[in-house]
């Protein structure tokens, strides 16, 4: 546990210099004769940063190299802090632009509701937003002809979107409807338009129930293009299938959410002994 041998600070703050050029004080110091980890102290420096909101959500932090500087210790402590604190959910990487507090994660009701996306957000106060991807009809392929019961090559309606919130990009979503019960819907604008609604309006198709099954995956260098973020990082990976009250499948879904942005609530109710 060495430092980087230049620069110490001797003082009980730190003082950098942010991309935006203020000054960003670090409170405290490394204690050289504590026998708590370099990397350890530095984390609960940078999170005593965070919590206390000297640096609020969406600020950017100083550079490994800067860190390395103010505090004096090796670029490997700084990684290690910054890691950590990225896995917490405190700190997120932009690609190309450096490493900002994160904003407090988004809450979702998608696991048990169903309200669209686009009216669980609205409903929140937020501003939802959608880039169209891809939207076209094609045959169904295997998975989604059996999730939607229909023959396989049926025609269904796909739409590719990325959902956003405030600005920033959250969810990727595939959507596939049975082209027979939507016609025309391909040529409908989705940019800033809830499908639940739309079917409900246009087609007088109201869901009235659904399954939905949810894991954790790691991003992939397509998906993590479309959110913003690394490849690997953790997605939590929702597929839907959602029915009409004569029991038809009208959706099938599959929407990867940021795990850095996203918590799904649930609420859990205890049946009664039957």
């Amino acid at each position: 546990m060495t430092g980087t041998g230049t620069n110490a600070t001797t003082g009980d703050e730190a003082i950098a210099t942010a991309a935006e050029g203020h000054a960003v004080t670090i409170a405290g110091a490394i204690d050289r004769d504590s026998p708590v980890p370099y990397y350890h102290q530095l984390k609960e420096l940078l999170r005593d940063e965070i919590l206390s909101g000297r640096w609020p959500a969406g600020a950017q932090i100083p550079s490994e190299p800067e860190l390395c500087r103010l505090l004096d210790v090796s670029r490997t402590v700084v990684r290690q802090a910054l890691g950590d604190l990225g896995h917490e959910g405190l700190l997120r990487r932009r690609k190309g632009l450096g490493t900002f507090v994160a904003e407090p994660k988004i809450h979702g009701r998608l696991v048990q509701s169903l309200t669209g996306f686009h009216d669980d957000m609205l409903a929140q106060g937020r501003i939802p937003r959608t880039r169209v991807l891809d939207q076209r009809v094609l045959p169904a392929p295997k998975v989604v002809a059996d999730e939607l019961g229909l023959p396989e090559g049926t025609p269904v309606l796909m739409i590719d979107r990325v959902r956003s919130v405030d600005g920033e990009p959250i969810v990727l979503v595939t959507t596939y409807l049975p082209h027979a019960l939507v016609p025309g819907l391909e040529a409908v604008d989705f940019t800033d338009r809830s499908l639940y609604q739309t079917l409900a309006e246009r087609y007088g198709l109201v869901i009235e129930r659904g399954r939905r099954l949810l894991e954790s995956i790691a991003a992939t260098a397509t998906c993590a293009d479309q959110l913003e973020i690394e490849p690997g990082e953790p997605l939590l990976f929702l597929r839907s299938v959602t029915y009409l009250p004569n029991g038809q499948a009208i959706e099938y879904y599959e929407a990867r959410h940021r795990g850095d942005r996203t918590v799904l609530e649930v609420d859990l109710v205890r049946q009664p002994p039957i």
